[in-house]
């Protein structure tokens, strides 16, 4: 039927006939997918994004995360040595062969699992740094919540298919935007093909786009039977860094234009835009029994970007609302009212707007120490 459809395209196309096309041509493949700005965490696209469904080796990017984290706190060297034990051995899947009692450097493990998704050295890492595979999920489900991937549960840190073991498009984003924050895993993310044990080893990326997208940073691909193929890609453009990810392709090569085409429709509709603020608005708020009679607000996440489509700044709404009054004591930061940003009447930002400083309850002695010092310094 689609290539049906393409030929009939192509004969309009050469008689100057215009033909419409339907709206899900250009709707990426899979069955849950998201694009979001890493720096915002704003979502430019989603579709089925909280669904939840298996992730294959998608798995591995909080592995990953788990161990860069590690790296940073000092609980992990690159220079590591990392013995493989006979369960991570016998690990099944995309593996590097690993013999019981075999040692390989942290970082020829990290490498394996980056560029080939290799089971057996994510086990041997995992253990390494917590003892066991068990003890390192724990882990894994920790910083998810931590990370407000509230849709999330790991039952393993490979991604082999099991009915507890679920992610959503959303969760995966957040967890791929903090991966990204990390820089000591972008030569591996950027490298197509390399070798271990003096050349017997191949390693070839699983990450296509690697070798053929603009701006790519990185990502991690994932296969199983039940989750299908799973791909989360970060790329990054002049001042935007997006994050792609979809869920539950039928092959690989629809993950793939799935992905492009989400990173494709990002950077060409959307662009960074730091709200203004009109500080006219922003009148000082009654203050009763306080040491003052008024607060001066301020917006709490001034100067903070957000996504706007291309050409629209002219567009944006700003809405600014205030409580009429308040209460002392008021403690500084405290919450005074609402700025928001809209386009087209779709929020794009909000911000609380708050207290500048503390305003202490005014006291008998207090306003006896104000009454002293207004008229001794007059």
């Amino acid at each position: 039927m689609k290539k049906l459809l393409s030929f009939f395209v192509c004969i309009a196309f050469i008689l100057g006939i215009s033909v419409p096309v339907r709206a899900e041509s250009t709707v990426p493949a899979g069955k849950a997918k998201i694009l979001i700005e890493a720096e915002t965490g704003q979502v430019l696209y989603s579709q089925n994004a909280d669904m939840k469904l298996p992730m294959a080796s998608v798995t591995k990017v909080m592995s990953l995360l788990l161990w860069a984290e590690a790296i940073d706190r000092g609980e992990l060297s690159l220079e590591d040595k990392v013995k493989a034990s006979s369960y991570a051995s016998e690990t099944e899947g995309s593996v590097i062969w690993l013999e019981p009692g075999e040692e390989m450097t942290a970082a020829e493990l990290i490498e394996a699992v980056i560029i080939s998704s290799a089971n057996d050295a994510c086990i041997a890492l995992a253990e390494h740094l917590s003892g066991s595979e068990a003890q390192f999920v724990k882990q894994m489900n920790r910083r998810a919540a931590e990370l407000g991937m509230s849709s999330t549960r790991y039952t393993n840190c490979v991604g082999f298919d099991d009915s507890g073991h679920y992610t959503t498009a959303r969760d995966i984003a957040v967890c791929t935007a903090e991966l990204m924050k990390h820089d000591v895993y972008r030569g591996w993310m950027l490298t197509w093909l390399d070798y271990l044990r003096g050349g017997k080893t191949q390693l070839v990326n699983t990450n296509k786009l690697v070798r053929s997208y603009n701006g790519i940073l990185g990502g991690k691909t994932g296969t199983t039977d039940n989750a299908g193929c799973c791909l989360t890609v970060c790329a990054e453009r002049s001042n935007m860094r997006l994050v792609a990810v979809t869920l539950g392709c039928d092959d690989d090569d629809e993950r793939f234009s799935s992905a492009k085409e989400l990173l494709d429709y990002g950077f060409n509709s959307f662009e960074r835009f730091t709200p203004e603020v009109d500080y006219s608005q922003l009148k000082p708020i009654k203050v009763t029994h306080g040491a003052e009679r008024e607060v001066d607000p301020i917006i709490k996440n001034q100067g903070i970007d957000c996504m706007i489509k291309k050409g629209r700044a002219s567009d944006i709404k700003y809405e600014y609302t205030f409580v009429e009054g308040c209460e002392a004591p008021v403690s500084a930061g405290q919450f005074l009212g609402e700025y928001l940003v809209t386009l087209d009447g779709a929020e794009v930002f909000r911000s609380e707007i708050v207290a500048e400083k503390d305003i202490p309850k005014m006291s008998f002695w207090r306003c006896l120490q104000m009454i002293f010092r207004e008229i001794f310094t007059k």
